[in-house]
């Protein structure tokens, strides 16, 4: 992982309960751009939090993650990841995540002899090809109505 990221882990069946509840309150609170503020209840002083709009917006996000039981990460934008981890986000093997480096499909920095891919490059690389194959799917469908299949 990226450093000073936690490890992704499966939430439990109560966390994910938990999780579903709160995210349906918070998700009313997610189309405002003020920020919400929160009241620690139980806590000595009941200190109030102010959360960004645009965090609530994710922690709901995360939140509807967890509600189906997805384990989630966090990732900075600017995050540099290791060819591994590039690999894996991609389901693609190491060498052949090493082989579009060299081709130049991916911005990547050296460090030593270490690859590494910055966060912000990789999603562009994803988002290009997955765009690429729903075109590719899209002909292919307009094909198979042309010839009646």
């Amino acid at each position: 992982m990226p450093q000073a990221l936690m490890p992704p882990a499966l939430p439990s069946e109560s966390d994910a309960h938990l999780a579903k509840e709160t995210s349906r309150l918070l998700a009313s609170r997610s189309r405002s751009t003020i920020p919400l503020n929160l009241r620690v209840v139980g806590s000595r002083n009941e200190d109030t939090l102010r959360i960004p709009a645009s965090a609530v917006k994710m922690l709901v996000r995360i939140l509807e993650e967890m509600a189906l039981g997805n384990a989630v990460t966090l990732i900075p934008v600017h995050a540099e990841l290791t060819t591994q981890e590039a690999a894996d986000m991609l389901n693609v093997s190491r060498p052949s995540l090493i082989q579009l480096l060299d081709e130049g499909k991916m911005e990547y920095r050296k460090v030593g002899t270490h690859r590494r891919v910055r966060f912000e490059s990789l999603m562009s690389y994803k988002r290009h090809t997955d765009a690429e194959r729903r075109a590719a799917l899209a002909e292919l469908a307009a094909y198979d109505q042309e010839i009646g299949i």
